[in-house]
């Protein structure tokens, strides 16, 4: 079990959601968050005060996968969150040591759907 964590621009999230119903995929968690990486943010100003934003929005992903999923998933997210530009995104794959379905106890692999 795997859970993949993908941080993207928000005007993708329609995309990618479509594109991960389509391959199967729908159990997600959806957040909205800030960060910067190699985009570095922007310069502003305001009122006439100018001010640096360099904590960009993004949206973060959470799919809880088992093993048969973890390529399909990360392929989809690539293609439909891929623009090309500086921004796109990053996808982080992390050991899932335990998943249990609250309503039924159910565990592991079961679990995860």
């Amino acid at each position: 079990m795997k859970l993949i964590i993908a941080y993207i621009q928000p005007h993708k999230l329609e995309d990618v959601k479509q594109a991960l119903a389509k391959a199967d995929v729908g159990k997600m968690s959806v957040t909205n968050s800030l960060g910067c990486g190699a985009q570095k943010g922007y310069h502003e100003s305001y009122r006439g005060v100018e001010f640096d934003v360099n904590l960009l929005k993004k949206v973060r992903l959470e799919i809880g996968v088992n093993q048969d999923f973890v390529q399909k998933t990360i392929d989809t997210i690539i293609s439909a969150a891929r623009t090309g530009e500086i921004g796109d995104g990053k996808i982080f794959v992390v050991n899932l040591e335990e998943c249990i379905r609250i309503r039924t106890g159910e565990k592991g692999n079961a679990a995860i759907g």
